[in-house]
């Protein structure tokens, strides 16, 4: 009717709809709050949990809920926390929002701490906080590296005089402000 084709033409057929791109954002896989899993959870790309996890989560991005409350790992690149997490966290952007609980420590490349958090553990900066021996590097480093055996001289002054053994420093974030507790001066 308001096309300017002859009738002999062949209509032109339609085109298959594009495949979806293996890199485009999904609908996140929720975790309700009626929900509790035990065991660990893995998945390619965005998890919401708002129930009780029991186990390890592995994922592109973990939104946590208020109602939520995790005892276990958590690794993502994009990490949100508005619950309760019990564990180790290990992420590129790590974001700890006003109604957070942590007990635990965090390795990240990224930290972004809202006023009112609660954090009690070590936080520590890494380039590659997702590489999985990245959070025991710095052990296995000190022990890969060998130690030469003492003499018996110092080994007789190293028993007499031990060396302390440096503590590590917890942060507690309350309130806003983050308090570092460090062993006292000798």
């Amino acid at each position: 009717m308001f096309s300017r084709t002859k009738d002999n033409e062949k209509p032109v057929s339609a085109q298959p709809a594009p495949q979806r791109r293996p890199n485009s954002r999904t609908a996140p896989s929720i975790i309700s709050n009626d929900l509790v899993v035990q065991g660990n959870l893995i998945a390619g790309g965005d998890i919401q949990i708002d129930g009780t996890v029991e186990g390890d989560i592995r994922s592109a991005s973990i939104t946590i809920g208020e109602q939520a409350s995790i005892s276990g790992e958590v690794v993502a690149d994009d990490i949100v926390i508005r619950g309760r997490v019990v564990g180790g966290i290990r992420g590129r952007r790590v974001q700890l929002c006003s109604t957070c609980h942590v007990e635990g420590d965090i390795l990240h490349e990224a930290l972004a701490v809202e006023t009112g958090a609660f954090f009690e553990g070590n936080c520590r900066h890494s380039d590659d906080p997702l590489a999985e021996n990245a959070q025991a590097s710095e052990p296995a480093r000190a022990a890969a590296t060998p130690q030469p055996a003492p003499a018996p001289a110092a080994a007789a002054k190293s028993n007499r005089n031990p060396a302390p053994k440096p503590a590590e420093s917890p942060v507690v974030v309350k309130d806003g402000g983050v308090v570092v507790k460090r062993p006292a001066a000798e």
